[in-house]
């Protein structure tokens, strides 16, 4: 009985992957059918950009939420064992922190020094990945206690954690495409952060961009504004053309329009600090996105993204010079993952919803 009790609620979790529901709203399926699938102490659930991993939403239960720094430190800054990151380039992204150190949970940085101050043992984490990208994180907490995730529990996970990217992902495709999420209107804003992260000073618009963020403060800052400075910080200097670009995060305001920030260093006489720059997310950038939500490489996404624009072979040559040969080439490939035959029909593809595989 249990048992099916179980599956019940592993099935409609996943038919809810597939509902178009938005990110808050598959967050609390998400959160609500969790206990009676995977008995946890706690949870925490994020959506992230697929190209910096960085969070755009998130919600941490108790006790995970007063700890939030330390986890963010940790993540962008220790040598660790299971980082999203790590597990988000893995073939296997889904695993345990007993798994991932033998049952010698001392020997991680994060029990170590947050978990186990917080009476919490085993861990289970999942980078949600379809598509070649990674959409969200899940990580699951149990109580400290000798035993800790079981088999059976991490076979559940890697079940679910293909459908929950694919809710994510169906999202950003949902509201990029429908007008809903469309760019914001108003100019950039500016903040000034120290060195501990706390807010030294704020443009005007940047406090009206921060009021529209949702989700979790940390320091009094919206997290994925936290998390960019943190992760930025954390980040030894790279060249400013170097893609990804870290501190850098896509993410839609609580109206659905879209933002980008940019965490930048800060030279100063007295004491370096960190500049986050906030704006309206420019259509390229939005643009990419989506294209990676259809699993297209970031050569064929950059030509795709210029036939949306309705750019011809010749002016595609131009502006990413390369040949018209290599242009064709990657427009078959992308006919051929999207089913099309036409740069007509590759829009209406785009734009088109997709269904529930094996539905």
């Amino acid at each position: 009985m249990a048992a099916t009790l179980r599956e019940r609620h592993v099935e409609r979790l996943i038919d809810s992957c597939y509902a178009d529901l938005d990110v808050p709203a598959l967050t609390s399926e998400v959160l609500r059918r969790l206990p009676g699938i995977l008995p946890v102490e706690a949870a925490f659930f994020a959506s992230v950009d697929p190209e910096t991993l960085l969070f755009t939403s998130a919600v941490a239960q108790d006790p995970l939420a007063a700890a939030t720094p330390l986890f963010l430190d940790n993540e962008y800054g220790r040598a660790d064992v299971n980082k999203f990151a790590a597990l988000a380039r893995s073939p296997e992204p889904v695993t345990s922190l007993d798994r991932a150190t033998r049952g010698e949970r001392s020997a991680s940085a994060r029990y170590r020094e947050i978990m186990a101050g917080l009476g919490l043992g085993d861990e289970l984490r999942a980078a949600l990945v379809v598509g070649h990208a990674c959409w969200g994180v899940l990580c699951l907490h149990r109580a400290d206690a000798r035993a800790g995730f079981s088999g059976t529990d991490l076979d559940l996970l890697r079940r679910l954690a293909p459908h929950l990217a694919e809710g994510l992902r169906r999202d950003v495709v949902h509201r990029a495409l429908t007008g809903d999420g469309a760019a914001a209107a108003g100019g950039p804003g500016m903040m000034v952060l120290d060195q501990g992260f706390s807010l030294v000073s704020i443009s005007p618009d940047a406090e009206r961009w921060l009021a529209r963020i949702g989700g979790p403060r940390v320091q009094g800052l919206p997290l994925p504004v936290h998390s960019a400075a943190v992760q930025l910080a954390r980040t030894p200097d790279a060249s400013p053309e170097a893609a990804p670009r870290p501190g850098s995060v896509r993410l839609r305001t609580l109206d659905g329009q879209w933002l980008a920030l940019h965490a930048t260093r800060l030279r100063g006489r007295a004491e370096d600090r960190i500049g986050v720059v906030v704006e309206p997310a420019p259509a390229a950038e939005v643009g990419s996105l989506l294209l990676a939500a259809h699993g297209l490489t970031p050569a064929q996404g950059r030509v795709t993204a210029l036939v949306l624009q309705g750019c011809s072979t010749r002016e595609i040559v131009a502006r990413l010079h390369i040949s018209g040969y290599t242009v064709q080439e990657h427009l078959t490939a992308v006919f051929a993952r999207l089913g099309v035959s036409s740069r007509r029909e590759l829009i209406a593809a785009v734009l088109a919803p997709q269904g529930r595989p094996g539905r």
